[in-house]
């Protein structure tokens, strides 16, 4: 039964009622199965029916569901803190627990700020990203994503303190005659360029996603490019935030996505997949240098939510992990991300409208084109990417399409972040039912 009272994302949206969960697929009110090659947002990495999850949860709400951290600790908060931090890179020491992905980012924005309050350098205030990235949609975190269609309507609310500058998305940015190593030195130097502007002494963080996600498509930085990031940021004592809200915790085969890089950054922001979309929550992981600056001055972080460090989302994140690690499931995550890429190769390396197949792991994306050999993104007018997303529901797939993904105006692209327990079988299923969904949109853009 549908209320006529909910204020859902579309106010014309007829959405199916989704009623049960079976591993990688949902179930609708009419018993129709939709296999979920998103994770929805890239959130249900362990799928809909996990019972050690499930049963975590439960023993958790029957001991206690919730205290407020301005009273107690508890041990599922603790205990999340220490896995989180005994597997994350060298330096990060600390957890601040929150709801989700906005959270976590406004947190570290604030925490940066703070820091160098604390530290004796209150002129540094500045924020530096990169334009087509998404971090949340509280406005600090808005501020600082650089998708220019989330960001319009809101602009005269967003703070001046935020800057960008060019994403790494060597497809479609690098220079034909530059190597890798090439293109991520000449964007090092422009970050370089937009500190020197600013004011070294002004500029108190640089924010990225080592993998950008929903608004390009499971775009991963060239080799060497996060390093070369991480020596301008010390060069200036610039703080690195990095955001894998939607790449880490294991969505590339890594638990966090920034190892593969080999950096160390003073703060990560993680959420979706570590409580797999079971209990909403995020973190903030933070190293030791700015916990004790904070310890050493004020002693209080001025932040700070309700529901944060709840008990219940803590203990279905121990047991997320625990599947992750325990059954050793990013080992499934890098071969079904290699068989499921080689398929998207094998099915659409040649078609005239994919530019571009990319990602990690099960993180994956495809860059749909009018033209492969200009790169020239289709008229946004055709709503290519809406009109996909519509067919693959009728087939029976879950996929993530968007738009925007050029410039926040053109481009579209299709995400995939199917859940860890993927099997063989179902990336055949994938594939099959993409291509079902994908020809006759892309047949019908053609001839437009």
């Amino acid at each position: 039964m549908k209320s006529a009272h909910v204020f859902h994302r579309h106010t014309k949206a007829d959405l199916p009622v989704a009623v049960r969960g079976d591993g990688a697929y949902i179930l609708d009110a009419d018993g129709k199965r939709y296999l979920d090659a998103s994770g929805g947002a890239a959130v249900s990495c362990l799928g809909h029916s996990d019972k050690t999850v499930v049963d975590a949860i439960k023993a958790q709400l029957d001991a206690l569901p919730y205290a407020h951290t301005g009273f107690f600790t508890t041990e599922a908060v603790e205990t999340l803190a220490d896995k989180l931090v005994e597997h994350a890179p060298d330096g990060i020491d600390r957890v601040y627990f929150l709801s989700g992905g906005s959270e976590a980012v406004e947190a570290a924005l604030k925490l940066a700020r703070q820091y160098f309050l604390e530290t004796g350098q209150p002129e540094r205030r500045h924020v530096i990203a990169r334009w087509q990235s998404y971090h949340g949609n509280t406005l600090g975190a808005l501020s600082a994503g650089g998708n220019r269609w989330r960001r319009s309507q809101f602009e005269p609310m967003l703070t001046g303190a935020m800057h960008h500058v060019s994403p790494c998305h060597a497809w479609r940015w690098k220079e034909a005659d530059e190597t890798d190593g090439q293109y991520a030195d000449r964007l090092a130097q422009e970050l370089d360029d937009k500190i020197n502007e600013l004011g070294p002494e002004t500029v108190a963080a640089f924010v990225c996603e080592p993998v950008v996600g929903a608004t390009m498509g499971a775009v991963p930085a060239v080799e060497g490019y996060l390093g070369k990031i991480k020596a301008v940021c010390e060069r200036h004592g610039v703080l690195m935030i990095l955001d894998e809200v939607m790449c880490g915790m294991g969505r590339t085969g890594w638990l966090y996505a920034c190892l593969e890089d080999g950096v160390q950054p003073d703060m990560i922001a993680i959420a979706k997949g570590l409580g797999a979309g079971y209990q909403p929550i995020g973190a903030l992981l933070v190293s030791g240098r700015i916990f004790k600056a904070v310890e050493a001055g004020s002693g209080f972080f001025q932040h700070g939510h309700t529901y944060m460090g709840h008990p219940t989302a803590c203990a279905a994140a121990n047991a997320v992990l625990d599947r992750m690690i325990g059954d050793d499931l990013l080992s499934n995550v890098r071969a079904r991300g290699e068989e499921l890429r080689n398929a998207l190769k094998g099915r659409f390396g040649n078609h005239p409208n994919i530019g571009d197949i990319r990602g990690r792991g099960l993180f994956l994306g495809m860059e749909i084109v009018a033209d492969r050999g200009t790169k020239e993104p289709f008229d946004p007018a055709l709503g290519i990417n809406k009109a996909i997303k519509k067919r693959a529901m009728d087939e029976g797939l879950m996929c993530y399409p968007m738009g925007g993904t050029v410039d926040g105006q053109r481009g579209d692209h299709i995400l995939l972040a199917p859940p860890f327990i993927l099997t063989s079988d179902q990336v055949g299923e994938i594939t099959d039912r993409l291509e079902r969904a994908m020809a006759p949109v892309l047949e019908q853009a053609r001839a437009a």
